[in-house]
């Protein structure tokens, strides 16, 4: 019983700082999504544990805890693969980014040496 009792304070405390980073801007909306699902999951299946033994019974499972474990793994390497798509795309964005900045950088300093040179009207 107090197994179940700190499962359901540990999923409370997860969708508590969920809902927090959220309200506080620390965790974008995209990413709010996906961790309040797997704290609600978390909540339900400490109060409902006889759900994963029925899961795991239809799906062919011996062991309810492997199927848990299985799930956690695809969910582990889910986000895995997002978070390494969004540093990807971040990557590309910063280097467009330095890009543009040089280029620009170049057009400042070609205009600034055209600005000090003297001009044919000024020598007469």
């Amino acid at each position: 019983m107090i197994i179940v009792v700190l499962g359901i304070v540990f999923a409370a405390a997860v969708l508590a700082a969920i809902i927090w980073m959220l309200l506080s801007h620390r965790l974008r909306e995209k990413y709010a999504v996906l961790w309040l699902i797997i704290g609600v999951l978390m909540l339900v299946l400490t109060i409902f544990p006889d759900l994963l033994v029925s899961l795991s019974s239809v799906l062919g499972v011996q062991v309810p805890s492997n199927l848990l474990f299985v799930g956690a793994l695809a969910l582990l390497v889910g986000v895995t693969l997002h978070q390494s798509w969004e540093l990807s795309t971040a990557e590309d964005e910063t280097r467009r980014l330095a890009e543009e900045v040089a280029i620009l950088r170049a057009d400042v300093d070609d205009l600034r040496a055209e600005a000090s040179e003297p001009r044919e009207s000024d020598h007469r």
